[in-house]
């Protein structure tokens, strides 16, 4: 069943796309991504993982118990966005040894994967860094904060054409707001890991930015190509 529909979704993409570089881009990027949510959550005694493939949307890693702190969350949660970037090693390398351009954008879309994971909005893995640090406050606080943030991804997801993404986030934020504020399980963040968590969060942000504008800086030669490049994506620019 995980093949069949690890198939089904490159399929879907390539039927999107019209490119079977951006179709394995996907698939490849998300599965090293889930993996890193898989090595962070053994390593921290949450085990063992395994990535479970849902046709259409990507995958999800899911460990045998909960994380001992809620430092334990969020340093499993930002481990698939740093972890995935990873995934761009190889189409660089390709881009580098056959010269098709397609590579580089499979690189790019690897980046735009793991960056747009990092929105604080459920169930996304943004929403399970920025969370407790608003759940510090109060846990009114984090509920509000998400739900606008989330709001406002379903509405970029919708306007770029992304509908079954925009619809999956709309059940989840609808879901998030059934529950109600959640008191995030395990030992509560300290005042050093409260900084430490904002930290992990910007400095994978960065990171996810720099390996994307690298992308087709390599092509154009000039870095505000790439800073240009992830604006429309975003539909930030006029």
């Amino acid at each position: 069943m995980a093949i069949g529909g690890t198939l089904l979704f490159a399929g879907f993409i390539w039927y999107l796309t019209q490119s079977w570089i951006i179709a394995v881009a996907l698939i490849f990027g998300l599965i090293v991504h889930e993996y890193g949510h898989v090595l962070a959550m053994n390593r921290l005694g949450m085990g063992p993982a395994r990535i479970y493939i849902i046709p259409f949307l990507g995958g999800v890693a899911a460990g045998q118990r909960g994380p001992k702190s809620v430092w334990d969350g969020v340093v499993v949660s930002l481990a698939g966005p740093l972890f995935g970037l990873l995934a761009t090693i190889p189409f660089f390398g390709l881009y580098l040894l056959l010269g098709d351009p397609m590579w580089i954008l499979g690189a790019f879309v690897i980046c735009m994967i793991n960056l747009i994971n990092l929105a604080p909005a459920p169930p996304l893995d943004g929403s399970k860094a920025i969370g407790p640090l608003l759940a510090r406050i109060h846990p009114r606080i984090e509920q509000g904060v998400l739900l606008a943030i989330g709001a406002a991804v379903i509405v970029w997801a919708m306007t770029r054409g992304s509908y079954i993404f925009g619809i999956f986030l709309a059940l989840a934020l609808f879901g998030h707001l059934r529950r109600g504020p959640q008191v995030p399980s395990g030992r509560p963040l300290t005042n050093r890991e409260t900084v430490q968590s904002l930290g992990l969060y910007l400095m994978t942000a960065l990171a996810c930015v720099a390996v994307a504008a690298v992308a087709p800086t390599i092509l154009a030669g000039d870095p505000m190509v790439g800073l240009n490049m992830i604006a429309d994506y975003f539909g930030l620019r006029q």
